[in-house]
């Protein structure tokens, strides 16, 4: 994908992302209010996101400061209207 192609594609705010896997593939679904996008990666694509999610943070971090989050997996979007997490405890 060129940069310009980037640039111009629609784009939406992620509000929720679930991720599951097999021995063969991870499956990683993106949704953003009722639409949702769901990708399929090998193991080896999803440690080269994982590396390159990485390394985007971390040249984020260099201009802006570090950035103060801590994962849980009840965390609910400020923007997220329909079906947040349950409390998993």
């Amino acid at each position: 994908m060129k940069p310009d192609d980037l640039k111009q594609a629609p784009k939406l705010f992620c509000e929720s992302i679930n991720i599951g896997f097999t021995p063969e593939f991870f499956v990683m679904g993106l949704s953003s209010g009722n639409q949702a996008s769901i990708y399929s990666l090998t193991p080896q694509h999803a440690k080269r996101l994982q590396q390159y999610l990485a390394h985007q943070l971390a040249d984020y971090e260099k201009t802006h400061g570090a950035i103060k989050a801590e994962w849980s997996p009840t965390v609910v979007s400020p923007v997220q209207r329909a079906n947040p997490p349950s409390d998993l405890s």
